[in-house]
């Protein structure tokens, strides 16, 4: 069973805001849809859900046209929006019941739900002094804006979906929730689920997806298995720490320092050859070492390089049409 990307594209007249994208999830994962602010990330996810129409391309689960009335699918879209006046127990039985759930089995997962997310004072509150015995469930104006976010997370797991999209799931969100949020989507991803997640937010990419797409300008700059993406970079990323200063050597050398801080220093390579001569050098000047580690580029900054290269590229691209134009 596979989740498949075939060529989709949107256009608007003559402008293509989603330029033929393609990729596949052979088996049960994290997908990651990467791109700058208006690079088609959010267009791409509702072609996919079929919420807005395709120009072109194909969308396919198990060989079969994706279709989310015949296909589980939970979708917590970047803007959020649930109904501020409704109690939330009836909003997450309503959201049940149009995925085909049974209120007794949805009571059940909201049961569950509301304890893994911290949400079950808002779902069962209790009364408590000066309050009636029956005390009706929040509503959803009466929660915080991250409180809100658990809830719309809750309505995107409360059907058990095979098929998860996630668009800026930790936008907004404090460290403590942003850890349980994640904590989730590490539950859910170990469920063999097919998860497609969009976030600004490098490190958490990192910490879910095998593979990515890179969008920008609505066409995909980079993809593939992020292991082997940062492999194909080598070990570029020197990190020294040391009980004396480093600098002149590092110069001497003719080394890019990328950042220093009190502590650290961040050394971009050419290629790992490098660091072996450096390290010479400062084992000959008894430099005291504390830390001398080579990393792999992150994808923070192979997203930056690739975003960069992609808009150096269009502006040639333009600068060429437009001396077409002129010679014309």
């Amino acid at each position: 069973m596979s989740l498949e990307v075939k060529e989709i594209f949107k256009k608007y007249g003559e402008k293509t805001v989603v330029d033929h994208i393609s990729f596949t999830m052979e088996k049960p994962g994290v997908y990651a849809l990467l791109g700058t602010n208006g690079a088609g990330k959010t267009t791409s996810i509702r072609m996919i859900l079929g919420m807005l129409e395709k120009t072109g391309g194909e969308v396919l689960f198990d060989n079969k046209p994706f279709d989310t009335k015949e296909i589980n699918v939970g979708y917590l879209a970047e803007e959020r929006g649930l109904y501020p006046k409704v109690s939330l127990m009836d909003q997450m039985i309503y959201f049940a019941n149009l995925k085909g759930m049974s209120k007794k089995d949805a009571e059940k997962r909201i049961r569950y739900w509301s304890e893994r997310l911290e949400l079950d004072d808002y779902f069962y509150p209790k009364p408590g002094p000066g309050r009636r015995k029956n005390v009706k469930p929040y509503r959803a104006d009466q929660l915080s804006k991250g409180n809100q976010q658990k809830v719309q997370l809750m309505a995107a797991l409360i059907a058990d979906p095979q098929v998860i999209i996630l668009d800026e799931p930790l936008s907004g969100l404090d460290p403590v929730n942003a850890d349980l949020f994640k904590n989730v989507i590490r539950e859910v991803a170990s469920g063999d689920k097919y998860i497609i997640m969009s976030s600004h937010q490098m490190g958490t990419i990192e910490e879910f997806c095998t593979d990515l797409t890179i969008l920008n300008h609505g066409k995909a700059v980079l993809q593939g298995n992020l292991k082997e993406i940062k492999k194909s970079y080598g070990r570029v990323n020197l990190v020294i720490k040391a009980d004396a200063d480093v600098t002149d050597i590092v110069k001497a050398e003719g080394l890019e320092i990328k950042e220093q801080t009190a502590e650290e220093m961040h050394i971009k390579l050419a290629d790992e050859s490098q660091a072996g001569k450096l390290l010479a050098k400062l084992v000959d000047a008894k430099v005291p070492l504390v830390r001398y580690e080579l990393t792999e580029p992150s994808l923070h900054e192979i997203f930056v390089e690739k975003i960069e290269q992609s808009n150096a590229e269009m502006a040639v691209a333009e600068n060429k049409t437009e001396e077409g134009s002129v010679n014309e």
